[in-house]
């Protein structure tokens, strides 16, 4: 007999509203659904297409009333080409090793979460994050995920990517590093790392998340071309015109 709670359609929720971390006097929304049984993998994948990000068993997307500044974004990493700065950047992290690990966490994992945590969001959202919260965060998924560690000469830990697999891509679902090495520009080098990865891989896409228009923090997304956009029409380019909002 088939277990219906593995191939049941799942079901949707919407939070109620709360203040929008990006933008400043606005009210944020999300709509969700469980991932779980033997179809999450597929249906992770399908979420994924259609704007959705992935939080342990948790697909979600923004909801939010009269706003839709929150766009899903994605590199074509067949066609990328790093500018002269992302050049730089990959040159400076030419010393780092780079390891996929199974998405179990660990002691040193979390203590460099936290020390980034402490130092670039400290009022943000997870500010009160533990370290079971962390060990939730990378081990209760259902999907194909892993995490990508990468160390310096002397083995020292400094940035870290949970990063789930898809058929057609790699989507970036978290990503941290030690906020000392900021010449580096780890945020950066990472996402570099995982075009590079997927075009290993022959998969097309690395998936960004949001891109949240009018938000600063958020415009170092813009920055990887060519980048696509998911709008009624599905997924396009995101032009530089459209990009800076003209």
């Amino acid at each position: 007999m088939t277990d219906q709670r593995n191939t049941r359609i799942p079901q949707f929720f919407l939070t109620p509203g709360g203040p929008c971390p990006y933008l400043p006097g606005r009210t944020e929304r999300k709509v969700f659904a469980c991932l779980g049984g033997n179809l999450a993998q597929p249906l992770s994948e399908a979420l994924t297409h259609s704007g959705f990000r992935r939080s342990q068993s948790i697909a979600y997307r923004p909801a939010c009333e009269g706003c839709s500044a929150c766009v899903s974004v994605r590199i074509r990493a067949g066609e990328f080409a790093a500018s002269r700065n992302q050049k730089r950047i990959q040159r400076k992290g030419q010393d780092l090793a780079r390891a996929e690990v199974t998405s179990e966490a660990t002691r040193e994992q979390f203590a460099l979460l936290r020390t980034y945590l402490d130092s670039r969001h400290p009022g943000g959202g997870m500010r009160d994050m533990g370290l079971f919260d962390y060990v939730a965060m990378v081990e209760e998924t259902p999907v194909d995920t892993h995490i990508v560690e990468y160390r310096k000469e002397d083995g020292t830990l400094v940035a870290c990517a949970l990063t789930d697999r898809l058929k057609d891509g790699l989507s970036m679902v978290y990503s941290f590093f030690h906020p000392g090495e900021d010449t580096r520009s780890l945020g950066t080098y990472m996402i570099l790392d995982h075009v590079r990865a997927a075009r290993a891989q022959n998969l097309p896409y690395v998936y960004l998340g949001y891109w949240v228009r009018g938000s600063e923090k958020m415009d170092y997304k813009i920055r990887f071309s060519p980048l696509e956009a998911l709008g009624p029409n599905g997924w396009e380019a995101l032009t530089p015109a459209e990009a800076a909002g003209a």
